[in-house]
């Protein structure tokens, strides 16, 4: 029987025997398919035969359809390809809900003057700020590694917060544990700095007045790290009655709860990166760990505190179950780090817990 023949570089199908027996190729709009038999187990398919994928310039997966195993190969493009609408919407948006979100804290009367909302800009930058940089961090990562990688996405949620986030989609395999270390701990790293700078210029800014019903009746839990800082600079986190901290400060807060909680490690958040590239598979039994550590700080806060904070760890238990089911990053190069890596590692994980607050954010009364 005729080998099947394949399009440009790409590995001829004989080349892929150790792992995939391939019996038809095709081309597809999203890219070439090689349908075939697994001749290892599935696991390790991918692992096995990515790297001479990617060394051609492409990315492959693997599904089974109609009982067919089949692996297919994309191009991979580590750039930018025209203007990213859809990244740009949602930046836009979000500034907004942002802008609205701070004018509560600021106690703006946008009844009076809707275009006011602008003035509560400095929440705005503290808020996009911390999460952009710690975004940012992942994706310059991610290009120095050539690892293929989208600009943030901000999720804009009209809130006391204005948003629940930003992230960066990664399609395309790791290297190396190497790689996902590196891409996992920049953005925590780079948004610890961001916290670190935003909250002493926070603590340093005058407190306003709470003259919001919402802001008045909200309280929110420090970390040690945002405590640290003020203390270091002299400064307090509460006021009398009618006046609360700058709300800028409420954009290190942000920095820090966001920290702590990607550093879970678990699914595909950042935690997880770090903790697989230092211990490898091991991650497997650790990871089983988090959401029962997560319900039972929610089950300690129904008990001891009246059950303040508790629904936020009761979620957040929720959806560490379902990112555990979603699996883990897999690099294809199981060499472990380096003895310097695995210093930054741990570092970065102490670090985490200093963003630690049993209730970060509850109602007064």
């Amino acid at each position: 029987m005729n080998e099947p023949t394949v399009p440009g570089d790409l590995p001829n199908p004989g080349s892929l025997t150790e792992a995939f027996l391939v019996y038809e190729v095709e081309e597809a709009e999203e890219g070439v398919r090689y349908y075939g038999e697994l001749t290892d187990a599935r696991e390790s398919v991918l692992r096995t035969l990515a790297p001479a994928f990617r060394e051609r310039g492409y990315r492959v997966t693997l599904t089974r359809e109609m009982g067919e195993y089949v692996l297919v190969a994309t191009e991979r493009s580590t750039g930018i390809d025209g203007v990213p609408w859809t990244n740009v919407a949602l930046f836009g948006a979000t500034l907004l809900t942002t802008l609205y979100a701070g004018s509560q804290w600021y106690g703006i009367d946008l009844g009076a003057d809707p275009l006011a909302v602008v003035g509560a800009w400095p929440f705005a930058l503290s808020v996009m700020g911390v999460l952009a940089v710690h975004e940012l961090g992942h994706y310059a990562l991610s290009r120095h590694h050539e690892v293929e990688a989208s600009l943030p996405y901000f999720i804009p949620i009209p809130s006391v917060l204005g948003t629940l986030g930003a992230v960066i989609r990664m399609n395309d395999t790791i290297p190396s544990r190497r790689a996902l270390f590196d891409i996992g701990v920049a953005g925590p790293l780079a948004g610890l700095g961001a916290t670190v700078v935003v909250t002493a210029v926070g603590v340093s800014l005058p407190p306003v007045a709470s003259e919001s019903t919402l802001v008045a009746d909200l309280q929110l839990g420090y970390p040690l790290l945002v405590q640290g800082i003020a203390a270091l600079l002299g400064e307090p986190l509460t006021y009398g009655a009618g006046r609360t901290v700058n709300p800028v400060v409420v954009g290190g807060w942000v920095g820090g709860f966001v920290t702590f909680l990607n550093l879970l490690p678990v699914g595909q958040l950042d935690g997880a990166h770090v903790t697989r590239a230092l211990v490898g598979e091991r991650l497997d039994s650790i990871q089983r760990a988090v959401p029962l550590a997560l319900f039972g700080l929610a089950g300690y806060l129904v008990l001891v505190e009246g059950g303040r904070g508790a629904q936020i760890w009761a979620i957040w238990g929720v959806l560490a179950l379902l990112f555990a089911r979603a699996g883990s990053a897999t690099p294809m190069d199981e060499t472990p780090v380096d003895p310097k890596r695995r210093a930054v590692g741990v570092l970065t994980l102490v670090l985490g817990v200093l963003c630690f607050t049993p209730i970060p954010i509850a109602f007064a009364g």
